[in-house]
Protein backbone atom coordinates (compact mmCIF):
# COMPACT_ATOMS: atom_id res chain seq x y z
CA UNK A 1 0.00 0.00 0.00
CA UNK A 2 1.14 3.42 -0.74
CA UNK A 3 2.09 5.85 2.08
CA UNK A 4 -0.15 8.60 1.06
CA UNK A 5 -3.41 9.77 -0.92
CA UNK A 6 -3.84 7.93 -4.16
CA UNK A 7 -6.26 7.41 -7.22
CA UNK A 8 -7.33 4.16 -5.22
CA UNK A 9 -8.87 6.18 -2.37
CA UNK A 10 -10.17 8.76 -4.52
CA UNK A 11 -11.91 6.64 -7.15
CA UNK A 12 -11.96 3.06 -5.19
CA UNK A 13 -15.20 1.76 -7.61
CA UNK A 14 -12.67 2.34 -10.58
CA UNK A 15 -10.34 -0.99 -9.35
CA UNK A 16 -11.97 -3.40 -11.57
CA UNK A 17 -11.40 -1.44 -14.54
CA UNK A 18 -7.84 -0.74 -13.69
CA UNK A 19 -6.94 -4.52 -13.24
CA UNK A 20 -8.69 -5.20 -16.85
CA UNK A 21 -6.26 -2.68 -18.28
CA UNK A 22 -3.18 -5.42 -18.18
CA UNK A 23 -4.92 -7.51 -20.74
CA UNK A 24 -6.19 -4.89 -22.63
CA UNK A 25 -5.16 -4.47 -26.65
CA UNK A 26 -3.33 -1.50 -25.46
CA UNK A 27 -1.11 -3.00 -22.96
CA UNK A 28 -0.09 -5.62 -25.04
CA UNK A 29 1.03 -3.17 -27.44
CA UNK A 30 2.95 -1.45 -25.11
CA UNK A 31 4.70 -4.41 -24.24
CA UNK A 32 4.85 -5.80 -27.39
CA UNK A 33 8.54 -6.96 -29.12
CA UNK A 34 8.01 -4.60 -31.76
CA UNK A 35 8.90 -1.78 -29.57
CA UNK A 36 8.77 -2.44 -26.18
CA UNK A 37 7.96 -0.67 -22.82
CA UNK A 38 11.11 0.93 -22.24
CA UNK A 39 11.11 2.47 -25.86
CA UNK A 40 7.87 4.51 -24.64
CA UNK A 41 9.52 5.46 -21.21
CA UNK A 42 12.09 6.79 -23.49
CA UNK A 43 9.70 8.90 -25.51
CA UNK A 44 8.19 9.99 -22.45
CA UNK A 45 11.19 11.43 -20.36
CA UNK A 46 11.97 13.18 -23.73
CA UNK A 47 8.57 14.87 -23.85
CA UNK A 48 9.51 15.66 -20.69
CA UNK A 49 12.54 17.19 -21.40
CA UNK A 50 11.29 19.09 -24.01
CA UNK A 51 8.32 20.91 -22.28
CA UNK A 52 9.98 21.04 -18.97
CA UNK A 53 12.70 22.46 -20.85
CA UNK A 54 11.23 25.31 -23.05
CA UNK A 55 9.10 26.07 -20.28
CA UNK A 56 12.03 26.99 -17.78
CA UNK A 57 14.18 28.69 -20.78
CA UNK A 58 10.84 31.17 -21.21
CA UNK A 59 9.95 31.39 -17.29
CA UNK A 60 13.64 32.36 -16.85
CA UNK A 61 13.20 35.58 -19.26
CA UNK A 62 10.78 36.54 -17.00
CA UNK A 63 12.61 36.50 -14.07
CA UNK A 64 15.72 38.41 -15.83
CA UNK A 65 17.44 35.33 -16.83
CA UNK A 66 18.65 32.62 -19.50
CA UNK A 67 18.04 34.32 -22.85
CA UNK A 68 17.89 38.01 -21.80
CA UNK A 69 18.76 39.08 -25.05
CA UNK A 70 15.14 38.93 -26.48
CA UNK A 71 12.51 39.89 -25.38
CA UNK A 72 9.95 37.37 -23.71
CA UNK A 73 7.95 37.62 -26.55
CA UNK A 74 10.52 36.32 -29.22
CA UNK A 75 11.20 33.86 -26.48
CA UNK A 76 7.53 32.85 -26.59
CA UNK A 77 7.57 32.53 -30.60
CA UNK A 78 10.34 30.38 -30.67
CA UNK A 79 9.39 27.78 -28.36
CA UNK A 80 5.71 27.25 -28.47
CA UNK A 81 5.61 24.94 -31.07
CA UNK A 82 8.26 22.53 -28.63
CA UNK A 83 6.08 23.28 -26.19
CA UNK A 84 3.16 21.67 -28.36
CA UNK A 85 5.16 18.77 -29.26
CA UNK A 86 6.11 18.11 -25.24
CA UNK A 87 2.91 18.08 -23.85
CA UNK A 88 1.31 16.05 -26.82
CA UNK A 89 4.37 13.16 -26.66
CA UNK A 90 3.41 13.46 -22.67
CA UNK A 91 0.30 12.57 -23.33
CA UNK A 92 0.14 10.26 -25.21
CA UNK A 93 3.38 8.02 -24.06
CA UNK A 94 1.88 8.69 -20.62
CA UNK A 95 -1.24 7.02 -21.43
CA UNK A 96 0.48 4.41 -23.43
CA UNK A 97 2.42 3.02 -20.37
CA UNK A 98 -0.13 3.76 -17.80
CA UNK A 99 -2.23 1.26 -19.63
CA UNK A 100 0.41 -1.45 -19.26
CA UNK A 101 0.97 -0.53 -15.41
CA UNK A 102 -2.02 0.34 -14.25
CA UNK A 103 -2.22 -1.06 -11.27
CA UNK A 104 0.79 -0.21 -9.67
CA UNK A 105 -0.22 3.55 -10.46
CA UNK A 106 -3.53 3.25 -8.88
CA UNK A 107 -2.03 2.94 -6.02
CA UNK A 108 0.72 5.52 -6.04
CA UNK A 109 0.63 8.43 -4.55
CA UNK A 110 3.83 9.74 -6.36
CA UNK A 111 1.75 9.20 -9.36
CA UNK A 112 -1.18 11.29 -8.50
CA UNK A 113 1.48 13.97 -7.91
CA UNK A 114 2.65 13.41 -11.45
CA UNK A 115 -1.04 14.09 -12.85
CA UNK A 116 -1.30 16.98 -10.67
CA UNK A 117 1.40 18.45 -11.84
CA UNK A 118 1.00 17.43 -15.51
CA UNK A 119 -2.86 19.22 -15.35
CA UNK A 120 -0.97 22.35 -13.46
CA UNK A 121 1.42 22.21 -15.48
CA UNK A 122 -0.56 22.93 -18.42
CA UNK A 123 -2.43 25.49 -16.86
CA UNK A 124 0.24 27.50 -15.60
CA UNK A 125 2.03 27.02 -19.07
CA UNK A 126 -0.57 27.37 -21.45
CA UNK A 127 -3.11 29.67 -19.37
CA UNK A 128 -0.24 32.26 -17.51
CA UNK A 129 3.69 31.60 -18.75
CA UNK A 130 2.46 31.76 -22.36
CA UNK A 131 0.39 34.99 -22.25
CA UNK A 132 1.99 36.81 -19.85
CA UNK A 133 5.98 35.67 -21.57
CA UNK A 134 3.63 37.40 -25.32
CA UNK A 135 2.71 40.25 -23.43
CA UNK A 136 6.14 40.98 -22.38
CA UNK A 137 5.51 40.48 -18.38
CA UNK A 138 2.13 42.00 -18.53
CA UNK A 139 -0.19 40.43 -16.66
CA UNK A 140 -4.52 40.53 -17.46
CA UNK A 141 -7.09 39.36 -15.46
CA UNK A 142 -7.43 36.14 -17.39
CA UNK A 143 -3.83 34.53 -16.70
CA UNK A 144 -4.56 35.80 -13.30
CA UNK A 145 -7.40 33.41 -12.63
CA UNK A 146 -5.51 30.48 -14.32
CA UNK A 147 -2.70 31.13 -12.01
CA UNK A 148 -4.36 30.67 -8.95
CA UNK A 149 -6.60 27.43 -10.03
CA UNK A 150 -2.63 25.86 -11.61
CA UNK A 151 -1.24 27.53 -8.03
CA UNK A 152 -3.70 25.83 -5.81
CA UNK A 153 -3.40 22.22 -7.65
CA UNK A 154 0.11 23.02 -7.96
CA UNK A 155 0.51 23.68 -4.19
CA UNK A 156 -1.99 20.46 -3.45
CA UNK A 157 0.17 18.21 -5.46
CA UNK A 158 3.45 19.39 -2.80
CA UNK A 159 1.47 19.05 0.02
CA UNK A 160 0.62 15.36 -0.86
CA UNK A 161 4.52 14.83 -2.18
CA UNK A 162 6.19 16.18 1.23
CA UNK A 163 3.30 14.01 3.31
CA UNK A 164 3.79 10.53 1.84
CA UNK A 165 6.28 8.02 3.05
CA UNK A 166 8.68 6.76 1.01
CA UNK A 167 8.70 9.37 -1.47
CA UNK A 168 8.42 12.57 0.68
CA UNK A 169 12.62 12.74 0.63
CA UNK A 170 11.76 13.12 -3.17
CA UNK A 171 11.20 17.10 -2.38
CA UNK A 172 14.94 17.75 -1.99
CA UNK A 173 14.65 17.98 -5.83
CA UNK A 174 12.25 20.22 -5.60
CA UNK A 175 14.54 22.53 -3.28
CA UNK A 176 17.63 21.73 -5.15
CA UNK A 177 15.57 22.90 -8.43
CA UNK A 178 14.38 26.18 -6.39
CA UNK A 179 18.17 26.84 -5.52
CA UNK A 180 19.81 26.50 -8.66
CA UNK A 181 17.48 28.77 -9.98
CA UNK A 182 17.99 31.61 -7.90
CA UNK A 183 22.02 31.50 -8.78
CA UNK A 184 20.88 32.63 -12.45
CA UNK A 185 18.08 34.62 -10.95
CA UNK A 186 20.03 36.91 -8.35
CA UNK A 187 22.76 39.15 -8.72
CA UNK A 188 25.00 41.58 -6.85
CA UNK A 189 25.44 41.30 -2.91
CA UNK A 190 22.32 39.53 -2.76
CA UNK A 191 23.33 36.50 -5.03
CA UNK A 192 27.22 36.26 -2.77
CA UNK A 193 24.99 36.48 0.46
CA UNK A 194 22.42 33.78 -0.64
CA UNK A 195 25.60 31.84 -1.56
CA UNK A 196 27.57 32.08 1.37
CA UNK A 197 24.35 31.19 4.09
CA UNK A 198 23.16 28.64 1.43
CA UNK A 199 26.72 26.59 1.77
CA UNK A 200 27.33 27.81 5.50
CA UNK A 201 23.61 24.95 5.83
CA UNK A 202 25.15 22.91 3.26
CA UNK A 203 28.48 22.73 5.03
CA UNK A 204 26.51 22.04 8.42
CA UNK A 205 24.29 19.46 7.98
CA UNK A 206 27.04 17.44 6.73
CA UNK A 207 28.82 17.85 9.71
CA UNK A 208 26.19 17.21 12.05
CA UNK A 209 24.93 14.58 10.41
CA UNK A 210 28.53 13.03 9.57
CA UNK A 211 30.52 13.65 12.49
CA UNK A 212 27.66 14.96 14.93
CA UNK A 213 25.77 12.02 15.05
CA UNK A 214 26.43 8.31 14.37
CA UNK A 215 26.05 7.57 10.83
CA UNK A 216 23.26 4.37 11.36
CA UNK A 217 21.19 7.11 14.46
CA UNK A 218 18.52 6.81 12.72
CA UNK A 219 16.80 7.99 15.51
CA UNK A 220 17.92 11.16 15.64
CA UNK A 221 19.35 11.81 11.94
CA UNK A 222 15.74 11.93 10.69
CA UNK A 223 14.27 14.34 12.68
CA UNK A 224 17.75 16.38 12.44
CA UNK A 225 17.30 16.29 8.51
CA UNK A 226 13.51 17.56 8.62
CA UNK A 227 15.40 20.52 10.53
CA UNK A 228 17.86 21.28 7.80
CA UNK A 229 14.84 20.72 4.83
CA UNK A 230 13.21 23.52 6.65
CA UNK A 231 15.62 25.75 6.82
CA UNK A 232 16.74 24.98 3.04
CA UNK A 233 13.14 25.86 2.39
CA UNK A 234 13.30 28.91 4.04
CA UNK A 235 16.22 30.12 3.04
CA UNK A 236 15.64 29.72 -0.83
CA UNK A 237 11.81 30.92 -0.56
CA UNK A 238 12.83 33.57 1.69
CA UNK A 239 15.65 34.94 -1.02
CA UNK A 240 12.86 33.95 -3.80
CA UNK A 241 10.64 36.92 -2.32
CA UNK A 242 13.69 39.50 -2.25
CA UNK A 243 13.89 38.88 -6.25
CA UNK A 244 10.24 39.36 -6.93
CA UNK A 245 11.22 43.11 -6.20
CA UNK A 246 14.23 43.23 -7.92
CA UNK A 247 14.57 41.95 -11.22
CA UNK A 248 15.10 43.73 -14.53
CA UNK A 249 12.99 46.22 -15.69
CA UNK A 250 12.49 44.38 -19.23
CA UNK A 251 11.34 41.21 -17.58
CA UNK A 252 8.12 41.09 -15.86
CA UNK A 253 6.78 42.21 -12.56
CA UNK A 254 6.71 40.59 -9.50
CA UNK A 255 3.22 38.93 -10.07
CA UNK A 256 4.76 37.79 -13.62
CA UNK A 257 8.26 36.51 -11.62
CA UNK A 258 6.00 35.41 -9.00
CA UNK A 259 3.80 32.94 -12.07
CA UNK A 260 7.57 32.40 -13.41
CA UNK A 261 8.77 30.72 -10.41
CA UNK A 262 5.75 28.59 -10.49
CA UNK A 263 5.60 27.55 -14.30
CA UNK A 264 8.90 25.97 -13.91
CA UNK A 265 8.97 24.00 -10.65
CA UNK A 266 5.91 22.67 -11.16
CA UNK A 267 7.52 20.84 -13.84
CA UNK A 268 10.49 19.93 -11.22
CA UNK A 269 7.58 18.58 -9.39
CA UNK A 270 6.27 16.50 -11.70
CA UNK A 271 9.40 14.41 -12.85
CA UNK A 272 10.53 14.02 -9.22
CA UNK A 273 7.35 12.50 -8.85
CA UNK A 274 7.54 10.41 -11.99
CA UNK A 275 11.01 9.51 -10.29
CA UNK A 276 9.92 8.57 -7.26
CA UNK A 277 6.87 6.15 -8.69
CA UNK A 278 9.83 3.43 -8.40
CA UNK A 279 9.47 3.17 -4.60
CA UNK A 280 6.32 3.17 -4.10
Amino acid sequence: MSGGLTFQHLFPQASHWVDGLATSPVAVFVNGPKFGYASWEVGHILSLILIGGTAILMNLRLLGAGVTEEKPEVIYRNLRLWQNVGVIGIVVTGLLIGSANGAKLYNSSAFLVKMMCLVAGVTLTYGVSRPVAAANGAVALLPRIWFAIGGVIFLAGLWIFTTSDLIDVGVYHVITAAALILVAVTRGKVRWGYLIGLTALIVAQFVHTHFILKPDDYDHLNPVNKVYTWLYGVWVVGTALITLFRGRRDAGGPLARLMAYAGILVWVLGAAAGRWIAYQ
